[in-house]
């Protein structure tokens, strides 16, 4: 099983090779559009990386000035992959537009930058330049020292990044390790942790831990008010400061739901879950009320999940969310008035508890029903609470006294 990991690593980069990079940035930028717009020219959108090179490739190269081939290749792919990303959009249902690139970022691979122990060689479009990592001691407990520093792991590539005049190499790691997933799935040890996902709080499991939404509220009306403020100015600098803070705000939210992330696979972990079942995402604006803003989170706390879970042998699912939030996960009664904003009291057996918790109980239970037979014994067996399990039929069984609770 292959597991992946990206490590930020500062750069010191003077000032001649900082002109270098920002040209190569500007040209990377400019060689992906052109794909894009290439690739929106035709009645259907083309989207295949082998046509896109063969109808692209060659212009590329002359109107650049021969820009490095590699770079070239790796622009390509950028597009490719964001005109695939639209197509899917509008398969779907939702409404999506051409592409535009504005990020400053370049691509790389092992053809265009070479990996060394203290710096790396970057290709531009004069050449190479050579900067120094800016690191951390190497036995500090960071992403460097167990990444990056680490002989089980092989640098893959990496993305340059340009944010608030400091130069980030974002360095992408992989190594092989051997699943344990057929020895955590066992019916003895194997439950489900359910996941569900709100506005009012970000995420809610099935054992009860809540991650609220108040710091993400907090800042996604924050940064809202910076560009308002920053829109009405209408000048250039007030333009390059907008896409400022739209860096930070992305930055931001991603270490937020990298550590939300890594709490609920700890979850999982602690309680001896093979599997963490999620909704589906589809349409959960629709359900929740949540803002654009939201749904962006939603799909990277599940992408963080699943590849961080994945090493532990964890199984991460999405199961169909429908009514999760109206019944009863104590007797299964399902109705639209046992649930009263953030409070759910079932109609018929009277359990009473927080909506979300009750949902998220609901999603572990769906799970079971989806996949349980009677013959296979590396099912699951129940949804895992704080304080034991919860079968398929609802009936509950207390955890041995060294559970935590």
């Amino acid at each position: 099983m292959e597991v992946r990991r990206t490590v930020p690593v500062a750069l010191d980069v003077d000032s001649d090779d900082a002109a270098l990079l920002d040209d190569t940035v500007d040209t990377f930028r400019w060689s992906a559009q052109y794909v894009v717009d290439h690739a929106f020219q035709g009645e259907y959108v083309t989207t295949s990386k082998t046509r896109l090179d063969d109808e692209t490739y060659d212009d590329v190269r002359e109107k650049t000035d021969g820009f490095n081939g590699g770079l070239v290749q790796a622009a390509r792919n950028k597009a490719a992959e964001a005109c695939k990303s639209v197509v899917a959009r509008w398969q779907n249902g939702k409404k999506a537009s051409k592409p535009t690139f504005t990020s400053p970022h370049i691509v790389y691979d092992k053809r265009t930058a070479t990996f060394h122990e203290d710096c790396v060689s970057l290709a531009t479009t004069d050449g190479r330049v050579e900067a120094e990592y800016v690191l951390p001691d190497e036995d500090s407990n960071t992403p460097h020292s167990e990444y990056l520093f680490s002989d089980e792991y092989e640098t893959t590539g990496a993305e340059l990044h340009y944010r608030d005049g400091d130069w980030m190499l974002h360095i992408h790691c992989k190594t092989d390790v051997e699943s344990d997933t057929s020895a955590r799935a066992t019916p003895e040890n194997g439950t489900v942790l359910g996941v569900d996902l709100g506005v009012n709080n970000l995420a809610v499991t099935s054992t009860g831990t809540f991650w609220t939404g108040d710091e993400f509220e907090h800042w996604q009306h924050e940064y809202e008010n910076r560009r308002g403020s920053l829109q009405q100015c209408g000048t250039r600098w007030a333009h390059q400061n907008i896409q400022s803070v739209g860096r930070k705000e992305d930055g931001r939210f991603k270490l937020m739901l990298h550590r939300i992330s890594n709490e609920l696979v700890a979850e999982a972990r602690e309680n001896g879950c093979s599997v963490i079942a999620f909704e589906e995402l589809t349409d959960i604006r629709e359900r929740t009320g949540a803002s654009w803003g939201h749904k962006w989170a939603f799909d990277r706390l599940y992408e963080y999940v699943e590849y961080k879970a994945t090493e532990h042998g964890i199984v991460v699912e999405q199961v169909d969310p429908g009514n999760t939030s109206r019944r009863c996960s104590h007797c299964g009664f399902t109705h639209p008035d046992n649930r009263t904003g953030e409070r759910f009291e079932c109609l018929k057996c009277g359990y009473g508890n927080h909506a979300d918790y009750n949902a998220a109980k609901n999603i572990g239970l769906r799970y079971l029903r989806r996949n349980q037979t009677g013959g296979d014994g590396g099912v699951p067996l129940g949804v895992r609470l704080n304080s034991g399990t919860l079968n398929v039929n609802g009936g509950y069984s207390p955890a041995s006294s060294e559970a935590r609770t």
